[in-house]
């Protein structure tokens, strides 16, 4: 009798688990494989599955996709409008030198991205932490009017001691300084860190943060950019954050990334950028209003064209496209240097076409994980494009962090965005694309370079490999639409 009744209440159980699945997932649009990824791991993980979906499942409330929506550009309306009446095939042409493949990508990003193209600029390409952190410091204590600086992490180490002194120096100067952090991606770092620079008239606030800063229910959905704007006139963005693992003294020991400091009028765009995710957590007497102190006339002299192009969930996969255009223009190489390499299904017929076609494909990722689940369906996704013909390394020189792509030693892109679903469509995410060969041919140089402090992943690599481990990797993709 008591096993009737106890079979009766797991039966209602079952079917209560399920009911609730559907529900949760199905009461909010979302990607099918991801819709299918939730209900399989809510229904096979009964409890768990419902946990784990308050954490990572749950959409961002329409309020505040609306508030980053409603974020209009700022600074740029003239010059984007500009840009698009003047646009034509002649003046295109005369940037890009009749290539009509670049040409086609800053057309597509002026027009669903209103990212403004610019030619005068100069960039250096950093891909150490030491250099890049120095160099900060350095403009930091130069700076004269303010200092906009949005990080996904911001440490309370020594580094980022170091860095909150000088920013709580220069505020007491006189100097504007706000600092935009991540709620999520700085969460052991106590809000209290910043109170020197408050104390000395600057600003500081979590991105989308909890009341409690030791508590933020919600992974998705965080502003993964790193954006430093100092007097509307010099830029810093990449992939380093501010903490001592990015100067090589963390766990994961050295830590290869690429970031740019750059000059010209592309540091505008940064700028624009700053104020739009500023502005959507700031009260209203803290928002900033555009003037030239923020956006002077710049007359730096130098030649490389570029557009700051951003993405997240209030906006259009515009990286993700653009990519996915720059696949389709190779015609000898690809570059691909990513820590997490889980493309959704258009990203990797797009590379297997490339494949197909004859093109070089290469891909870089790191020799060991910061997120095992996530690298393990790294490692299956990796596997699977080095049996269509790539070329697959994994950096063994410390941890492997850079987010670049270069195409035909022509055209590349440097920036946030990850080659994975998360920062595809549900991280906030800025990169550049660049046009200009000297620059992309330095980056494919440091990719040669960095191919000496690798291992090849052939076949034989892969093959290798325990039964357990390619059990985890194969596991670990029926999760990817939602890692």
């Amino acid at each position: 009798m008591w096993v009737d009744t106890l079979f009766n209440i797991l039966t209602y159980l079952v079917a209560l688990n399920v009911l609730i699945s559907i529900i949760t997932v199905f009461r909010e649009p979302r990607d099918i494989a991801a819709t299918w990824a939730w209900l399989l791991l809510l229904i096979f993980l009964p409890g768990v599955g419902l946990v784990l979906y308050f954490f990572f499942g749950r959409r961002l409330p329409k309020s505040r996709l609306n508030r980053m929506a409603l974020q209009d550009l700022i600074g740029l309306e003239e010059w984007v409008d500009t840009q698009k009446e003047l646009f034509n095939d002649d003046l295109l042409t005369s940037y890009f030198n009749g290539n009509p493949y670049q040409q086609d990508l800053a057309t597509i990003f002026l027009n669903n991205d209103e990212s403004i193209l610019t030619t005068n600029n100069s960039l250096r390409l950093i891909v150490d932490g030491q250099e890049k952190f120095e160099s900060l410091m350095k403009d930091i204590i130069a700076a004269k009017d303010h200092i906009h600086m949005l990080y996904y992490i911001f440490r309370d180490d020594e580094l980022g001691k170091k860095i909150i002194d000088l920013l709580a120096q220069k505020a007491s100067l006189g100097v504007e300084v706000i600092v935009l952090y991540d709620a999520l991606g700085s969460n052991r770092t106590h809000r209290d860190a910043f109170k020197a620079i408050e104390k000395n008239g600057g600003f500081a606030k979590p991105f989308f943060g909890s009341a409690y800063s030791f508590f933020n229910f919600r992974i998705n959905f965080r502003n993964h950019r790193k954006i430093v704007v100092i007097d509307g006139k010099i830029g810093y963005f990449g992939g380093y954050n501010i903490g001592d693992e990015y100067i090589g003294k963390g766990k994961l020991g050295y830590w290869r990334d690429t970031h740019v400091r750059l000059t010209g009028n592309a540091v505008l765009n940064l700028q624009s950028r700053f104020f739009m995710d500023w502005n959507a957590v700031a009260i209203e007497s803290e928002q900033l209003r555009p003037s030239d102190r923020y956006f002077p006339k710049n007359n730096e002299s130098g030649k490389t064209a570029m557009q700051i192009v951003t993405s997240g969930p209030d906006s259009e996969q515009q990286i993700k496209l653009g990519m996915k255009k720059m696949i389709s223009t190779a015609r000898r190489y690809i570059f691909i240097q990513t820590p997490y390499f889980i493309p959704d299904e258009s990203m990797f017929e797009s590379l297997q076409l490339a494949l197909q076609s004859g093109i070089d494909v290469r891909l870089m990722i790191p020799c060991k994980p910061d997120h095992v689940l996530v690298y393990r369906a790294t490692e299956y996704y990796a596997k699977l494009l080095e049996k269509l013909g790539a070329r697959v390394y994994t950096y063994q020189d410390g941890f492997l962090h850079s987010k670049s792509m270069v195409v035909d030693g022509q055209m590349c892109t440097i920036g946030t965005a990850n080659f994975d679903v998360r920062s595809f469509r549900l991280n906030f995410e800025i990169n550049a694309f660049i046009y200009d060969h000297r620059v992309a041919r330095e980056m494919a140089a440091h990719f040669i370079e960095d191919c000496r402090k690798c291992h090849i992943a052939d076949a034989e690599y892969f093959n290798r490999q325990s039964k357990w481990k390619k059990f985890k990797q194969a596991f670990s993709r029926l999760f990817s639409p939602i890692l």
